[in-house]
């Protein structure tokens, strides 16, 4: 998912992942309503926050083993499940240490792998890479091409146009918590006639506000600057 800020890309992310309640409408999940069957979805769920939900009190290997738990699974497969994911995000030097103790970059990767523990089918992640350096963001990309390849699905949410051309199969627009475009970005390069997908994001963005300048000037009703006084001006513009 792309756009401006204040899109709506996180509170879209939030409701899909049943952090948020939606104020109409509703998700679907299996042709069912995901509120008629919210455990049995938030088995096959995982999310990742933009803002960092880490329990400051707890080490690593205990904050994963919660979350294993939390899910239900057996002792051996979270042990399993544990050692898995700390060797894949190399982890394995912050095992016993709180999460301040890290840094940005290993503070995300401990968020995703925590989000992995029960083995999610539906992947949420929301701006999982901003602010990481290079090295640290293409492991991330690696981890989301293994999860896609897995047959997993991933919702991935990105300010980074090159990020959302490499990783995704479909990419969705937003604006104002309206669907813009949503198509593949090969579609939408050959549709829009440009070669990158940040050309054709930077377009629609454009083109949305050379929208709203009209419609504001259209709204704004025409001022007589030979006989208006200061007061006359300011009220019309207002109403």
């Amino acid at each position: 998912m792309l756009g401006v800020n204040g899109a709506g890309r996180t509170t879209l992310s939030s409701i899909i992942g049943t952090v948020k309640a939606a104020t109409s409408g509703d998700i679907l999940w299996n042709g069912r309503s995901v509120y008629s069957q919210l455990i049995e979805y938030r088995r096959i769920l995982g999310f990742c926050p933009q803002i960092p939900n880490l329990d400051l009190g707890i080490t690593v290997q205990q904050s994963l083993l919660f979350a294993g738990r939390f899910f239900c699974l057996s002792e051996r497969d979270v042990l399993q499940r544990r050692a898995e994911l700390i060797k894949e995000f190399g982890l394995e030097k912050y095992v016993d240490a709180l999460p301040s103790a890290l840094s940005g970059g290993y503070k995300q990767r401990f968020l995703i792998a925590r989000t992995l523990m029960h083995r999610p089918k539906l992947v949420i992640l929301d701006e999982p890479t901003v602010g990481l350096d290079p090295h640290i963001r293409q492991h991330l990309w690696e981890v989301i091409r293994r999860l896609r390849d897995g047959g997993v699905t991933v919702l991935l949410t990105t300010h980074y146009l090159d990020e959302a051309e490499i990783l995704s199969d479909r990419v969705c627009v937003l604006d104002a918590g309206k669907i813009l475009v949503l198509d593949t970005p090969e579609n939408l390069k050959r549709n829009y006639q440009k070669d990158k997908l940040e050309d054709v994001f930077l377009h629609l963005v454009a083109s949305l506000a050379e929208t709203t300048v009209t419609t504001a000037t259209t709204a704004i009703p025409a001022l007589s600057t030979t006989s208006a006084t200061p007061e006359m001006v300011e009220e019309e513009v207002v109403l």
